[in-house]
């Protein structure tokens, strides 16, 4: 299944912690990674006293459920020196999953696809460069759409 994943970073060295992040997606025997965008540096959102996001999105093809997928995302989070503070704080790097196939789900622990996406010019822009045409399945529009209504 096609799962794409938002990554982000404000602490230490931005780049770097996205690559890795990037690298420990692609050594999970359950995941492949097919695209990566270029990185997008952007002001911080909700939380507006921190430094800026260096953001950046990743198309996976991966047999991982989307629980476990958010699993594997977390671990990552952990291993990479995540401390959750302040909501939408600084980070060392933070990863959301966006769409998981054409997966629907709102539970307390996750909600597919991602609730703010399709209002969030930092996560549409790099996911517009590598999956224009995939279609949020509640909104029913292509991500190349919701960015130009976020332009409009």
């Amino acid at each position: 299944m096609k799962a794409y994943i938002g990554l982000g970073s404000n602490l230490g060295e931005r780049e770097a912690n996205i690559r890795r992040a990037v690298e420990l997606l692609a050594a999970s025997p359950d995941v492949r990674v097919l695209k990566v965008s270029s990185f997008y540096e952007t002001e911080p959102v909700g939380y507006t006293e921190q430094g800026m996001f260096l953001n950046s999105c990743a198309e996976l093809d991966t047999t991982l459920p989307p629980e476990a997928l958010l699993r594997l995302c977390n671990e990552i989070e952990d291993t990479l020196g995540r401390v959750r503070t302040v909501k939408w704080g600084p980070r060392t790097v933070d990863l959301d999953i966006l769409l998981c196939g054409d997966y629907v789900m709102d539970t307390p622990a996750l909600k597919v696809p991602h609730p703010l996406m399709h209002e969030r010019g930092f996560v549409l822009a790099p996911l517009a460069e590598i999956a224009p045409d995939a279609v949020h399945p509640v909104l029913g529009k292509t991500v190349r759409e919701l960015l130009e209504g976020l332009k409009t």
